[in-house]
């Protein structure tokens, strides 16, 4: 690419993820269709976003580290719950009809930013909620689901992770997006990005402006979520989920 393709792509990169890292996911509603414009067939633009996303989730944490917020413990529970959904989510992909499960999963996507609108009070306080051993297993299934929609289809579903720590565990939003920021940033598009660099080919020449993009964004972000209150954080979560969710229906 041209130096001057390579400072659009670099522009593009960290405006998406600083929004992505202020409302808890979305990168992919900007970057993911952008790499595909620019001429990369869908499973090379996925894989390539995939690595490319690493860098928001650790810009973010060394912003969100800062805090002190983040608990080992439940760390680890998302972790574990999510990462072998993520490995299913690669192989299961291959085998579905890519418009289909756009559609789908767009459709879900704005229910998301729909439901969080039509509750007020939703994520605004902390509550601690389901941390028994049955209320754990079920957020534990549903954060591997989750996990299947990340390492198939990557649009978004950040978004599913934070809501579902919201509604389900009773976090606040600025608690919520941290987590969702670190793990599924981090580690979840980690595994994600080496499964599909295993069945997909990675654009390597694309990558430092993607890389740099992310990493500088997700710092913006986390340090803008940080600084700002829950109602704020919950409005850019309800625009970006409606907005991911239009752009995957309208392809």
């Amino acid at each position: 690419m041209s130096i001057s393709e390579q400072l659009v792509l670099l522009f593009i990169s960290y405006i998406a993820n600083t929004f992505s890292a202020f409302a808890g996911g979305g990168a992919g509603l900007i970057q993911l269709p952008m790499l595909i414009f620019l001429g990369l067939p869908f499973s090379i633009a996925l894989a390539t976003h995939k690595v490319a996303s690493i860098a928001l989730g650790v810009g973010a944490t060394l912003r969100h580290l800062r805090t002190g917020k983040l608990k080992l413990k439940f760390s680890l529970f998302i972790l574990l719950s999510g990462v072998p959904g993520v490995i299913a989510g690669g192989y299961i992909i291959v085998q579905i009809p890519d418009e289909a499960a756009r559609f789908a999963l767009g459709v879900l996507t704005i229910s998301l930013g729909v439901y969080s609108w039509l509750k007020p009070d939703l994520g605004r306080e902390h509550f601690a909620l389901n941390r028994n051993s049955s209320g754990l297993l079920i957020g534990g299934v549903v954060l591997c689901l989750i996990g299947v929609l990340n390492g198939s289809l990557t649009s978004g579903t950040g978004l599913f992770v934070t809501l579902w720590l919201v509604r389900w565990f009773g976090f606040d939003y600025k608690t919520a997006v941290a987590y969702t920021l670190v793990l599924v940033g981090v580690f979840w598009n980690g595994t994600g990005a080496l499964t599909l660099g295993m069945l997909s080919t990675i654009q390597w020449d694309w990558l430092p402006a993607l890389l740099m993009g992310s990493l500088f964004g997700g710092y913006t972000g986390a340090h803008l979520a940080i600084i700002a209150n829950n109602r704020w954080i919950k409005r850019g979560f309800e625009f970006v989920t409606i907005a991911v969710g239009t752009q995957l229906i309208l392809g």
